[in-house]
């Protein structure tokens, strides 16, 4: 049997290792952004100097011969359905029995004025960051559209070499749409503090044209200023990169339309990562989730199901994990900026505005329901096992130094939040032992 897999990212690859290990089945994989498998979350480390290209390449380039894998470095024009046949920008056609669809994500444009001009792009590709690079020879300022993941790395890469940067952020506080109000504000005074131009609550009217079709400032909405810059980094968000599919007999919505098994409504073919869209999410998950440990999911679930041993997709329990340039993010269940009635937490933060401690909890029943970590790591396993058991605050209380996942010499804050827990409710807890690493293994095989 012949898979063809389109995109060479983390789900499409993922699919192609795990169809290589459950099967004989020929393998190709296609992409048009590079020759090679490389890791997407690593492509500010480039700009920075911290890495090169190939340092975020997961696998030797002798990798794929040797599991006869076959990669074809080209770009897909259209799909033949009845026919099961791809067309390529060579020119050439390619036959499939199976075809996976993988292609990822594209950056957002709302139709600004401008947003075609030179030196006006996203960063979502291998292609982004060669165009950033190429634009940031002498560049006196950049202004940066949306925030999110994408905008703030966007905003490091380039304070990283001295450049000016302005955020334009239509939310009230940094991510305030995603993130508590506390933890929304905290990441806000720390982009200030590293002398990041934040303007929030501000909405990009127009990019200017110098004249010669090449950007040269932004307009502000609700203001009216203008910002000469250079340099404009549209961050606001990506989409599914599906448009050479748009008006073919696939069922596509804002991403290819896939049930619980990742089929699409044409035998033979699926669809997966920041390009599909789940007919019937699990409850409380988006329909498109353009994040990096799903796509790795769905790759795998995909390859099973191909092989024969068919099992549905589930993402499980929510967790994510960033950095806004100093602070690391850990997320784990539900920890909403807006929560339902039955929603209540345990918020601790450091003194130094740095750090902080979100637990949340059913206020009923006391279950617990997720994690908000900001400077501070909490083990993914143990955090997961807390929630899927439903386990009560108090037990969670007792044993929070299991979950501490930071180096040995750092800060340990346990006492510190039952101490906050104390004074909100006047119950006293004590913390049962001391990080240990064969007692998390022992709680883990419980």
């Amino acid at each position: 049997m012949n898979v063809v897999i389109i995109g060479n990212g983390i789900s499409g690859v993922t699919a192609a290792r795990f169809i290589r290990k459950l099967s004989d089945h020929q393998i190709t994989i296609i992409s048009s952004e590079t020759a090679h498998f490389y890791s997407r979350t690593a492509l500010m480390y480039i700009y920075m100097g911290h890495m090169r290209y190939e340092d975020t390449k997961p696998y030797e380039d002798w990798f794929w011969d040797k599991n006869r894998i076959n990669l074809v470095y080209a770009h897909v024009e259209k799909v033949h359905f009845n026919e099961k046949k791809l067309i390529l920008s060579s020119g050439n056609d390619m036959n499939y029995d199976k075809l996976i669809i993988a292609t990822g994500s594209k950056s957002n444009k709302f139709g600004w004025p401008g947003q075609d001009l030179e030196g006006v792009r996203g960063l979502y590709s291998k292609q982004d960051l060669d165009y950033m690079e190429a634009h940031s020879k002498g560049l006196k300022r950049a202004v940066i559209v949306g925030g999110g993941l994408i905008g703030i790395e966007m905003a490091e890469m380039f304070a990283s070499r001295n450049i000016p940067v302005t955020m334009l952020v239509r939310e009230q506080n940094y991510w305030d749409n995603v993130l508590p109000p506390e933890e929304s504000k905290m990441i806000s005074k720390h982009i200030l503090d590293h002398h990041i131009d934040l303007r929030l609550g501000v909405n990009l009217e127009s990019i200017k044209d110098n004249g010669n079709g090449v950007a040269c400032g932004v307009k502000i909405k609700e203001t009216g200023e203008e910002i000469p810059c250079q340099y404009v980094g549209l961050t606001a968000g990506v989409s599914p990169s599906i448009d050479f599919l748009k008006d073919s007999e696939l069922n596509t919505n804002r991403g290819v339309i896939v049930n619980e098994y990742l089929a699409t409504n044409i035998p033979d073919v699926y669809a997966i990562g920041d390009c599909s869209e789940h007919s019937n999410p699990a409850p409380g998950r988006r329909p498109i989730e353009a994040i990096w440990y799903t796509g790795r999911m769905m790759g795998e679930t995909l390859a099973h199901n191909i092989c024969g041993n068919k099992i549905p997709y589930n993402p499980g329990i929510w967790f994510n994990s960033a950095k806004f340039f100093d602070i690391e993010y850990q997320v784990y269940g539900d920890v909403l900026a807006k929560p339902p009635e039955n929603h209540a937490s345990l918020f601790w933060m450091h003194e130094d505005g740095t750090k902080s401690i979100r637990i949340v909890y059913d206020k009923n029943s006391e279950e617990i329901i997720g994690f908000n970590l900001f400077g501070i790591r909490y083990r993914h396993e143990v955090c997961e096992k807390w929630i899927r058991e439903k386990t009560l605050l108090s037990d969670v209380l007792q044993n929070l130094s299991l979950a501490n996942f930071d180096p040995e010499f750092y800060d340990a804050y346990e006492k510190e939040v039952l101490a906050l827990y104390k004074k909100q409710t006047g119950k006293q807890i004590e913390l049962r032992g001391k990080r240990n690493f064969n007692r998390v293994l022992k709680f883990l095989k419980n």
